[in-house]
Formats: structure tokens, sequence, C-alpha cells
């Protein structure tokens, strides 16, 4: 299958290049606590002997930092951080990694009265010391809140695409142009829609292409595909990720189904006819990832799953996911969203918090509040 590849410039990470026609790189994100050096650097040498190009850590707090600095030490693959919510980190982190992610929704947490701009600045100037590239990484359940509030409740592309616009032409302007961007969001055809609009806007700046929060798999890989199909199959994409939720010694899967993925579509085998079928019920669960902080989540999530297949035919979502980070925000446009702590699960309706339970306790609870809204559906 000829595929025309969108004219992205090249963006170095480590020893590979992606932009420019390079190949696809498919990347993934370590599930185990950072500060477990031994198990961290297990898996991401698994990850890079299944062909991952880029191999992605959390990092939350110093400590975090300092274990990286072993980490880095003991592997050979190409490591991407995830600076979460506290931007100094880029000045721990910086000398150990070959790739920094920053989200612009997640610059408002630490030191608020400096400006984003500020903020960016600083990344930027660790990444240029350090010689590392960056990922401006924009998701549907964490955008700008400025951004956000400009538009309507149902329009979630605009604050996303406008978010990722301004954020390049700032980083343009530092005379820094080692950047990809990635542009997320749990509904595939939200993802290509984005996705396509920002290419025409910004055909040179080589985009990371996933579904967040994709799910546990068959389902998830049937979603990530279905947007992958419409955006590589139109040369739309650089480097990719299919996010699953799955048990720590099965992760490697990910790298995986994101390699077939773009052979399939290399070789002309899409399956395009396999569309989402949004008037059915849909599970979004996070991938498991180290900030998980209780690995009952994996268990939770294919319960729920279980729990649910009678309500199969109802249009009702429930997002299930891991941690704190992602948790409030993105289970906001779920009918019903679970967002997993250490020892308790948070249950919300929409953006109203209805309480915390148990992990023995979530599951009839949430099946009583399944039963009222699609009892209220059809009614």
């Amino acid at each position: 299958m000829k595929i025309t590849r969108n004219p992205s410039r090249a963006v170095a990470i480590g020893s590979i290049v992606i932009g420019d026609g390079n190949p696809i790189a498919v990347q993934s994100m370590t599930a185990t606590k950072t500060q477990n050096i031994d198990a961290t650097v297990a898996q991401a040498e698994a990850y890079r002997q299944a062909g991952a190009g880029v191999v992605r850590i959390a990092v939350d707090s110093d400590k975090d930092a300092a274990a990286l600095a072993e980490i880095r030490a003991q592997t050979t693959a190409n490591l991407a951080v995830d600076l979460q919510e506290n931007f100094k980190l880029a000045e721990l982190v910086a000398p150990y990694v070959d790739k920094i992610r920053y989200n612009p929704g997640h610059l408002y947490h630490h030191q608020k009265d400096k400006t984003w701009q500020e903020k960016v600045t600083f990344i930027v100037n660790q990444a240029k010391e350090h010689d590392c590239a960056i990922r401006i990484g924009v998701n549907c359940g964490s955008v700008d809140p400025a951004k956000k509030e400009k538009y309507d409740h149902s329009d979630s592309i605009s604050p996303m695409l406008e978010s990722a616009l301004e954020h390049c032409d700032f980083v343009d302007s530092l005379g820094f142009d080692r950047y990809v961007v990635s542009l997320k969001d749990s509904d595939p055809r939200l993802v290509i829609d984005v996705n396509k609009q920002f290419a025409q806007r910004r055909p040179d700046v080589p985009l990371h292409l996933g579904v967040t929060e994709a799910g546990m798999p068959p389902d998830g890989i049937v979603k990530t595909r279905i947007a992958f199909e419409q955006l590589i199959g139109k040369g739309i994409g650089d480097t990719i990720r299919v996010s699953l939720t799955l048990p720590n010694d099965r992760k490697p899967e990910e790298v995986v189904a994101g390699q077939s993925i773009i052979d399939d579509i290399h070789a002309g085998r899409v399956r395009s006819v396999v569309v989402f079928d949004d008037t059915k019920l849909n599970i979004i669960s996070c991938p498991s990832c180290s900030r998980v902080e209780n690995e009952a989540f994996i268990d939770l999530a294919e319960s729920v799953k279980e729990m649910t297949e009678y309500a199969k035919d109802h249009q009702i979502t429930i997002a299930v996911m891991g941690c704190r980070v992602n948790g409030p925000g993105e289970t906001d446009e779920a009918d019903l969203g679970l967002w997993c702590g250490p020892a308790k699960v948070n249950l919300k309706k929409g953006t109203e918090a209805l309480g915390a339970f148990g992990y023995d306790e979530i599951l009839p609870r949430l099946r009583l509040e399944l039963d009222q809204i699609i009892a209220a559906k059809s009614s």
C-alpha cells in the first residue's frame, strides 16, 4: 500500500529519528514503580526487545528522578520522561533521557505565580542543554482550563487544537524545533478529527498518535486500529502507542500490537469496515502505568467489564482510571467514572462525586448507579 507521508521534519530521539519519512516508531510506558529500579529496567528492556523505539517513564518526585539516573545507566532503551504536574523536575531528569513530555493542561498546578510561558521556557532550556527532544502532549481530560472555557462543552476538539497550536508557536519562538505533538482522546473518531486538523495546520510537526485509555484487549486494540488506519493510511503519524490495560508481565503486548497495526496498514490489510459503535456500552480504562497506586486497578477494570456485560446494548460510557493524575479530570465525560486510589475507589456520575468505596465495595454500588441510569434512559 503506497502511503504518501506528511512532510514532517526530522526529530532525533536518542538513537532513532522520527518524521521526514523515517519508519514510524512504536512507544510504550513502564508500569512498574520508577523507584523499583530493577523492575523498571527489566520492563524497559522487555519493551526495547519487543521493538519499542521509545520507552516512557513517569517521574513524580525527586526520588523518582534519582532512580531514573540509575535506570538510564542500566538500559540502552531510548528513554522519555513524563513530567506530570511538576515542570521543575525537567532540570533533574533531562540529563538522563532522550525526550521530555509535558502536558499543557498540567502546567497550572505548581508555582502558580509563574506563567505557562515561563514554565515552558524552563523545560525547553533544559532540553537544549541536555540534547533532548520534547513532546507537547495534549489530552482530552486535562486540557488547558482557559482554552476549555472558551468553547461549548460539546466541543472537545477546539480547546485541544488551540492549545497544541499555541504551544507550538511559543516553542518555535524560543528557537527550538525538536519537538513532537500528541492530541489524544478516548474516542477514536475524535482522535482522527483533531489530528487531521492539526496536520493540515502544522504539517511540519511530527505527530505521536494514540487513543488514550483505549481499555483492555481486544476492544482497546480495535479502537486504536480504527484511528491509526484513518490517520497513518493518509500519511499522518510518526510515532504511536497502543494504550492497553494489562498486567505488568503482559505490557510488551502494547508494542507488538502497535507494530502489527503498522505492518497491516502498509501491507494494505486495513479493517476500516470495523467502526466504533457509540450506541453500545463503552468501557474506557487507562493503560496500567507506574502512576497506578494500587495494582488491584487492573483486576477491577476486568471485573467492571464482566459485571456490566448485561448492559452491553445501552449507550452508556463507564471510565475506570488508575490514578489521581488522570482520574479526576478524565472521568468527567463518562456517565459513570471510577478513579482508583491506594485504598479506595472514587465513584463519579459525570462530574458529580458520589463518594469513595473500598475495592470490595465498589462493584455493587456501580451496578446500582448503572441500573438507575438504564431505568432513566428507558423511561
